[in-house]
């Protein structure tokens, strides 16, 4: 955004060299990105009117133009640039003129043809603009007046600023100079426009169908409107400030906007069939041709300004249309100035690739009790032209945004800042700025944000202010202190450990797909009515949040058996969701899944018992049970402190098949936050005996409904000091083993740690371990 300094003095008697200025307007949240200086070098610059345009013999980019000057002969000079048409206004340096940058201006020869002089864009005239075109005037400037005293031109510094997503009052002249005023400690005078209105006119009739994307919309009739070229003041603030001027109509409607950061728009009352307006969503399929000669085809997510017989005149808050555009023949406006909800406009401007001044400021969020304002602002401004505005005015409201009110501590912002200001100090930084602060107790104010400031809305907020207007940079740096420097906490570590265990177990770490199809879940045995539905999914054949890891892993399995990658083995940590009540909030999770492609239970099994051992867990058994999508009679549930919190096994046959998987696959999934809180052991080492072991294999006959981990228990507590590893080594069922039982075949390391057992030791061990068996359970050992 380009503010001139002389704009910003109207409002504060801003008195500090421009290079502080500087340094000051970037320690407020708005970093200059360009100092100009203009009104300078201007001496030999004439107002012209293009009177012919001619080719060139030979030469395709520039173009002979006789232009008058002011003088007995048409002035010829040659032209490169091609945005202006016979009887256009331009800015000539004559001959002998210097302009800004030392350029001099002289007599040459281009292609053959003499040219007496140049016409100037803005760039070259030290104004702010670009080299893409040449300066077009307004109109109603005499042909040889001198170009600064015909646009009131003055030495002045033209300042382009940086402006913040978050800070869209800073998107007006007044907005920068309440900041500046407030930093400087001087006074701000914001205008207050005097303005007699006329009786007698009939009101205009408007009607808004769509308070929430609408919430406050008024028009008030302007009448004896005479369209012309606008005093050169104006004009002259409005190059300044990036803006070509147009008519004395659109050039103030850009002036109140530029000034007081309020978009507003002036429709020619003749042309509005009813004399009204209406705020409504588009139609599927609706077009418009707007103000730039284009045709726009509309949603119905966008907001449409139409007249009073429901034809489109305008996209509200983005741009108006072509039929009710103001023209010389125009003696009576309906201004509309309105307050739309940011997103509607965001939503619209971004869809159409459509981005204006208005849009720009509507998208961040204008003052919504700043539209009076604005109103008698543009008809001050008018009336001085002669126009008439009349007290023919309507005002619709919905639920308009108040003025937020948050309680600030003292202490919080003293916190935050690294200051130690108080009570009084924060109020006196808040004040200036519109933020009105009461004393709500010790160390406390209530503080009103004021409705130009939509992005403050919580206490955070409003301590940022508090650091903008003290000033950063009379903040001590300090370095912050902490109890917990550079290190890891708990639960990070144990994460790195079981990635470390199960790395070192021969799995690869995977990533799965959060988002799942029914026919992804039912080919895995789950059940889709269990699954969280999304509301707005990536892809709508994928609209179930998943509630196991098995059918990703699955299908990584799958993908790389197809590329001929067998007997892969992958794990992953990663959420999941499940519904428990349609009344309450879904149930989310993360679990640690295993799958080991070429596997069976058994190798489950031992990635479990890695695990135990890796995290040192004291409780934990397995017991037999039936999961979803597993083996009915290979799985188990994972009990660790007595509690289930996952399963074991073997996937299903049914579902390999069903997900093109030939070869079996091992499954382990574990609820990550329960096993990370599961009791653990001490954590100590155990000395390596350096004598001979000796193994003992040992078969039990017991019932189907007897899980393998209790036997395992019974082994382990049977009291045998010398045993130190018991592996489950064979399943068993056939004919020499009764209906309903299995048989379960053992694998016991016996070691002593301080001598080699003798052959009398180990069978008192053998038979202890038999018998303790045989005692607890309804097993038998097999001969």
């Amino acid at each position: 955004m380009r503010v001139p300094l002389s704009w910003l003095k109207e409002f504060a008697p801003i008195d500090l060299p421009v290079e502080e200025l500087v340094l000051l307007l970037g320690s407020l949240g708005t970093p200059v990105e360009s100092v100009t200086e203009v009104g300078g070098g201007l001496d030999g610059v004439v107002v012209a009117r293009v009177e012919e345009i001619g080719p060139i013999r030979g030469a395709d980019k520039i173009r002979v133009v006789k232009v008058d000057a002011g003088g007995d002969e048409p002035v010829q000079v040659v032209c490169g640039a091609w945005n202006f048409e016979v009887g256009d206004l331009v800015p000539l340096a004559t001959v002998g003129t210097v302009l800004p940058g030392d350029f001099a201006i002289a007599r040459r020869k281009m292609k053959g043809v003499t040219s007496d002089g140049m016409l100037c864009a803005p760039d070259e005239l030290g104004l702010p603009g670009d080299h893409s075109g040449i300066l077009i005037l307004p109109e109603g400037l005499a042909p040889g007046t001198d170009f600064a005293e015909a646009m009131g031109i003055t030495a002045d510094v033209v300042f382009e600023l940086e402006v913040n997503p978050n800070r869209p009052d800073a998107m007006s002249v007044i907005g920068v100079a309440r900041d500046l005023a407030a930093s400087l400690g001087v006074p701000f005078t914001p205008p207050t426009p005097a303005v007699a209105f006329a009786t007698g006119v009939l009101a205009p009739t408007i009607a808004v169908d769509d308070l929430a994307a609408c919430p406050r919309f008024t028009a008030r009739v302007l009448t004896g409107v005479t369209v012309g070229p606008s005093p050169a003041w104006l004009a002259n603030r409005l190059a300044l400030a990036g803006m070509r001027a147009i008519n004395n109509v659109v050039d103030i409607s850009n002036y109140v906007m530029l000034e007081l950061g309020h978009p507003n728009h002036a429709y020619d009352l003749g042309a509005l069939p009813g004399r009204g307006l209406r705020v409504r969503r588009a139609r599927d399929g609706e077009t418009l041709v707007t103000l730039d000669d284009v045709e726009r085809r509309f949603t119905a997510e966008d907001l449409l300004i139409c007249d009073a017989e429901d034809t489109p005149v305008g996209i509200a808050g983005i741009m108006g249309g072509a039929s009710s555009e103001v023209t010389a023949a125009t003696t009576e406006l309906l201004l509309e100035t309105a307050y739309f909800d940011p997103m509607t406009i965001a939503w619209t401007s971004k869809r159409l690739a459509l981005r204006s001044e208005a849009s720009a400021r509507f998208e961040k969020g204008v003052d919504p009790l700043g539209i009076d304002l604005a109103v008698d602002r543009f008809c001050e401004l008018l009336a001085a032209a002669g126009a008439v505005p009349s007290d023919a005015h309507v005002d619709v409201r919905g639920v308009v945004p108040a003025p937020a009110l948050v309680r600030v501590r003292t202490d919080r912002v003293n916190t935050i800042l690294g200051t130690s200001l108080d009570d009084k100090q924060i109020a006196g930084y808040l004040g200036p700025i519109g933020f009105e602060t009461t004393m709500a107790g010790p160390g406390q104010l209530d503080v009103v944000i004021p409705t130009w400031r939509p992005d403050a809305a919580v206490e955070i907020d409003v301590i940022e202010e508090v650091g903008r207007m003290h000033g950063y940079a009379r903040i001590e740096p300090t370095v912050p202190t902490s109890t917990l420097t550079g290190r890891l906490d708990d639960v990070q570590r144990d994460r790195r450990l079981l990635r470390s265990v199960l790395t070192g177990g021969g799995a690869s770490e995977a990533w799965t797909t959060t988002f799942l199809a029914v026919a992804d879940l039912e080919r895995c045995g789950l059940d889709p009515a269990a699954a969280v539905v999304v509301a707005n999914p990536l892809a709508v054949e994928e609209a179930l949040l998943r509630p196991s890891l098995l059918p990703g892993l699955l299908r990584a399995i799958a993908y790389n058996a197809s590329h001929r990658l067998s007997d892969v083995w992958l794990f992953e940590l990663g959420n999941v969701f499940r519904v428990v009540d349609r009344s309450s909030l879904p149930d989310e999770r993360e679990v640690l899944a295993v799958a080991l492609a070429g596997g069976d239970a058994s190798d489950a099994v031992a990635m479990w018992h890695l695990l135990v051992e890796g995290l040192l867990l004291e409780d934990s058994e397995l017991v037999a049970a039936v999961a979803p999508g597993l083996h009915p009679t290979r799985s188990a549930s994972v009990v660790v402190d007595g509690q289930a919190i996952g399963v074991a096994g073997e996937v299903d046959p049914a579902t390999l098949d069903a997900v093109g998987i030939g070869e079996r696959v091992a499954w382990l999934e574990i609820d990550l936050l329960a096993l990370l809180q599961a009791r653990r052991g001490p954590g100590q080492y155990r000395p390596i005996s350096r004598y001979p072991s000796s193994d003992v294999d040992l078969s039990f006959e017991v019932d189907e409904a007897t899980p393998a981990g209790q036997v395992e228990r019974a082994l382990r507590e049977a009291g045998v000091a010398v045993v130190v590893e018991v592996r489950l080594l064979d399943v068993y069922r056939g004919p020499s083993v009764a209906g309903g039982r299995r048989s379960l075949t053992y694998r016991l390391r016996l070691q002593a740690p301080d001598r080699t057992l003798t052959d009398d030791e180990i069978a008192r061990a053998r038979q202890q371990l038999i018998d303790a068996v045989e005692a607890s359970l309804p097993a038998s050992l097999r001969s």
